[in-house]
């Protein structure tokens, strides 16, 4: 490029416009204004927080495929004993339903009103509290709801397992996916042997006496089926016995003391066989088919 005999003229080199020249390097936000705030939300910090959520959730599905899931029994309406219990996340909700004031003639309020206000004010909490600032100590209104939510979640939960725990022992049951995690420990152990020696042969139930008597039938309609099931083997782990040589111990007045007023933590089941179709004489015939079940025979 030309230029004067000057020595201090200052020099403009001007670059050919057909080379593109190279892009700069993006050169980060300022984020002064914002105390606290670092980076952009999309993608860097939710970049971040999705990663961290990944490996959480690797973590739980571990956890499940590691141990099987204990479930209950198959549901029975006959069961009287059963205590129905939501999962631990919902335990507040079932603690509210309880109170008269959200329950029988009030239930919408308790089911649809308090709920709908709760997650209502989650969702406009975003466009309630717009303030800058980001400490909790100096957003009082939205840190006291947040606190007086917390305590009332945590006291609703806590109440309603001390009243399920309460109802358990006053009762003296056992709930039924601990009692199916016995049978599936003591199965396992069963099946690991005994030292890898021979098994010991299983003691041999009674067989079942007259199984093609017309009681057979009556029993498979009754509620007794129920607990004892169709096989007359009861439920050893959930102490339920064997029907299976139940005339050793018990006559036919017996037994039918026994339909009519329950014993143990066996409530009465005659009027509910009564309201499940069967009549007076199919519960004589059916309590005289019981005291035949005898292991000798």
């Amino acid at each position: 490029m030309a230029h004067g005999p000057n020595k201090d003229e200052k020099i403009v080199f001007v670059g050919d416009s057909r080379v593109r020249a190279k892009a700069s390097t993006l050169i980060p936000q300022d984020f002064s204004a914002y105390p606290g705030k670092s980076e952009v939300f999309i993608p860097n910090f939710l970049l971040k927080e999705w990663m961290v959520g990944v490996v959480v959730l690797c973590g739980i599905l571990a956890l499940v495929m590691s141990e099987a899931a204990p479930l209950g029994y198959p549901a029975d309406p006959t069961n009287t004993q059963f205590i129905p219990m939501p999962d631990w996340y919902f335990l507040f909700m079932y603690q509210l339903l309880k109170y008269p004031y959200t329950s029988d003639q009030f239930i919408v309020l308790g089911t649809l009103g308090v709920p709908g206000i709760l997650f209502g004010g989650l969702m406009l909490a975003p466009f309630l509290d717009t303030g800058p600032e980001r400490r909790f100590y100096k957003r009082p209104i939205a840190s006291t709801l947040m606190f007086l939510g917390l305590i009332a979640v945590t006291y609703l939960t806590v109440t309603s397992w001390s009243h399920y725990q309460h109802e358990l022992k006053e009762k003296n049951i056992i709930p039924e996916h601990i009692k199916r995690e016995e049978e599936m420990h003591a199965s396992k152990g069963t099946a690991g042997g005994e030292g890898g020696g021979a098994k010991k042969p299983a003691a041999s139930a009674a067989a079942i006496v007259a199984p093609d008597d017309p009681a057979a039938a009556i029993y498979q309609k009754s509620t007794c089926i129920a607990c004892h099931g169709g096989d007359l083997k009861g439920m050893p782990s959930a102490k339920i016995p064997a029907l299976r040589g139940v005339g050793d111990a018990h006559d036919k007045a017996a037994i039918l003391g026994i339909m009519k007023n329950g014993v143990g933590n066996m409530p009465a089941q005659y009027d509910a066989n009564i309201s499940k179709g069967l009549t007076e004489a199919d519960l004589d015939k059916l309590a005289d088919w019981l005291a035949k079940q005898k292991a000798a025979q």
